[in-house]
């Protein structure tokens, strides 16, 4: 544990490289610290033949990982964009180590799973949900957008459901995320602590992959009943197939009923221009391949925190908490075209580079 800090755990067991995230009294958030921490370790254990396999988990029973310091961002924000872009930058290495990291990847997203935490476990080669798996993707409500390489498997999700997930912040939990594919299993809770030993046990010879996949088959249990099945086909009949987030809401307006009615209630309180840079990026990023896409999301990031809303997004929901935010513009008709695509133009110097 020599590289180990209090907020981030790492240790060696058999050929596991063991991530802890150990923020539990702030759920398991990622400061730059410990982006930094995880993107140096996952480096140095890729070279290391003596591990054949990295699993990450959170500290205490609430959280996986609740996001990343959204707080401290809005902060340095204010003082340095440049201070606040480097945290963004480090965390983006980070989910393109991870992407491309060669050795299975198994990341035990029992309970909440949002924001960063989505970054350090969705890119893996396994999810593992619990009993208190909570997932969201909630950026469009504070002014922001669903980065972290959002705009990469949010829109090869099936159905439309990453479309649906990244504008309306909806949550999944353990049965939801499976069947949305964003976890690849579901062990109950109070069989982790087996599950994890026999992983440790594990010899992991020719086929680590195979082997690991077979255990965690074993352990697998029926999640139940997924509610989003109730609504699976009307996300896909009505997310599907349009150019612009007003078309979308056109076909909502005409579809009417109960779900229609409770989607554009939920869209009137995003933030109008996170929720039209949100489409943007999904309907981008369905073409593009990993690392092009953080590329652009950083291009994204780099620019909202220019802008109004995610510092008025962040007032309204972590400083004040009177969840009555003010965005600019308030009108969904207001926000042009125009002024979505200048988030995507390119930085010059300042571009994300990946190596």
């Amino acid at each position: 544990m020599a590289d180990s800090t209090d907020e981030i755990l790492f240790e060696k067991t058999g050929h596991w490289g063991v991530i802890t995230l150990n923020r539990p009294a702030a759920l398991n958030a990622l400061n730059k610290g410990m982006v930094e921490a995880f993107h140096h370790k996952l480096i140095h254990w890729e070279g290391l033949p003596s591990v054949k396999a990295v699993l990450v988990r959170g500290a205490g029973d609430r959280a996986f990982c609740a996001g990343g310091d959204v707080r401290w961002v809005h902060d340095a924000a204010r003082r340095d964009i440049d201070e606040a872009a480097m945290f963004f930058r480090k965390e983006y290495l980070n989910n393109s180590a991870i992407h491309h990291f060669p050795k299975p990847y198994v990341a035990m997203i029992d309970g909440i799973v949002m924001g960063g935490g989505v970054g350090v476990s969705v890119h893996g080669d396994f999810r593992v949900a619990g009993d208190r798996t909570l997932f969201a993707m909630p950026e469009t409500g504070i002014g922001l957008f669903p980065d972290v390489g959002g705009g990469y498997f949010m829109p090869r999700l099936r159905d439309s459901l990453g479309l649906y997930f990244a504008l309306t912040g909806a949550r999944a939990g353990p049965a939801d995320c499976v069947a949305s594919g964003i976890a690849t299993h579901y062990v109950p809770t109070d069989r982790r602590p087996d599950l994890e030993r026999a992983l440790f046990d594990l010899p992991l010879g020719g086929h680590p992959h195979s082997e690991i996949e077979e255990t965690l088959d074993a352990f697998a249990g029926d999640p139940g009943d997924a509610g989003l099945n109730d609504i699976r086909s009307a996300i896909a009949e009505t997310f599907s197939g349009h150019q612009r987030l007003e078309d979308l809401v056109a076909g909502l307006k005409a579809r009417g009923g109960e779900f229609a009615q409770s989607m554009l209630d939920t869209l009137a309180r995003m933030s109008p221009t996170s929720c039209k840079l949100t489409f943007e990026q999904m309907r981008r990023g369905r073409d593009l391949n990993f690392d092009d896409d953080m590329r652009m999301e950083f291009r994204m990031v780099r620019r909202v925190l220019q802008g109004h809303d995610f510092f008025e997004g962040v007032r309204a929901q972590l400083i004040d908490k009177d969840k009555s935010p003010e965005w600019s513009p308030a009108a969904l008709g207001d926000v042009s075209d125009e002024t979505i695509a200048k988030y995507f133009e390119p930085l010059g110097d300042d571009e994300l580079s990946l190596g």
